[in-house]
């Protein structure tokens, strides 16, 4: 489909900048009124997976996945449950292993192509009988719905009707880069931070599983993941990790109406993580580029909710109408 260029979205003034655009909401945004019901789910692997239902008795559901690090409790989350619950839907917003405030089982964590638990939350919301699925995915979120999607392709179930990714790095390798700039390293490191947290506490639960590092001794992500990620899920180096694990090869196979909506602006995306070649090539793909936004962003001057969650509001209610 041709790449959409939106000029009319603006983030408000008082953010004039890729960071402030990235930061703000991120952390001061407060998003009230949301209420979740918690359901633990058993994974195929012997592992678990928390959920958390906002539930209206709808036939509908949209499914929303975080982003690296976040959890159901992120305002981005929050607030696609807040608009879509009150648009008559029920709302399933999952939590990667660990990131529910309880470390998981197993001797891994989670990582941006980790669709098998895509696969257990999916399962788990056929089996609740919903008629009409939509996915969403924040940053890493958004990979693994692309991912999820595409690598399902014909094979998808037919009530899943349509997919949406925000502020998606399709390309890994380009993202890994890009936090590597000096400008970007605040957005590196907080990662770096969180993640090594929970690998100490990974050490812990199976000691000499891989040898523990300080955070501050990697100099960007690719050798974090070399020494981590790779490693642990059984890939050569990061390069090898990246190339397996990202959406990007994926996204040829896509046949459900999709949105991809990132931002020129992102200080986290570069290079393929605008895929404007494979949106003109797949029919079922629309790639949305902004001007403004940020990483997750996308705030508007004097409304409760950000741009991409009218727009993936607007956009999962005209494929439910076509249907």
């Amino acid at each position: 489909m041709p790449v959409i260029r939106n000029n009319q979205y603006k983030p408000p003034y008082y953010l004039f900048n890729q960071h402030l655009e990235t930061i703000f909401p991120s952390a001061l945004r407060k998003v009230k009124g949301v209420h979740y019901e918690r359901e633990r789910i058993e994974t195929r692997d012997g592992d678990f997976l928390d959920i958390d239902w906002v539930r209206n008795n709808k036939s509908r559901l949209i499914i929303a996945s975080h982003g690296l690090e976040g959890s159901s409790d992120r305002p981005y989350i929050l607030g696609i449950a807040k608009l879509f619950s009150k648009n008559d839907w029920d709302v399933l917003a999952w939590n990667c292993r660990s990131c529910s405030g309880e470390m998981n089982r197993k001797e891994f964590l989670y990582h941006h192509g980790f669709t098998e638990d895509v696969e257990e939350v999916v399962s788990k919301a056929l089996k609740e009988g919903y008629k009409e699925i939509v996915m969403v995915g924040f940053s890493m979120g958004g990979s693994l719905t692309l991912k999820y999607v595409g690598e399902n392709g014909d094979r998808l179930n037919p009530e899943i009707k349509g997919a949406m990714a925000i502020s998606v790095p399709c390309n890994l390798s380009s993202s890994s880069r890009m936090l590597a700039l000096k400008k970007n390293k605040f957005y590196q490191d907080r990662f770096m931070r969180k993640l090594d947290i929970k690998l100490r506490e990974k050490d812990e639960q199976f000691p000499d599983l891989i040898e523990i590092k300080p955070w501050k001794s990697f100099s960007d992500f690719h050798e974090f993941d070399t020494h981590y990620s790779a490693k642990i899920f059984g890939y050569k180096d990061a390069q090898d990790f990246y190339d397996s694990v990202q959406c990007y090869p994926h996204l040829k196979n896509i046949t459900i109406p999709t949105l991809i909506l990132n931002a020129l602006n992102d200080p986290m995306l570069t290079g393929d993580c605008y895929p404007e070649s494979e949106a003109e090539k797949n029919q079922n793909i629309d790639l949305e580029l902004t001007q403004h936004g940020g990483h997750v962003g996308f705030l508007q001057k004097g409304k409760t909710h950000t741009y991409a969650e009218e727009r993936a509001l607007s956009f999962f209610h005209q494929i439910i109408n076509k249907s």
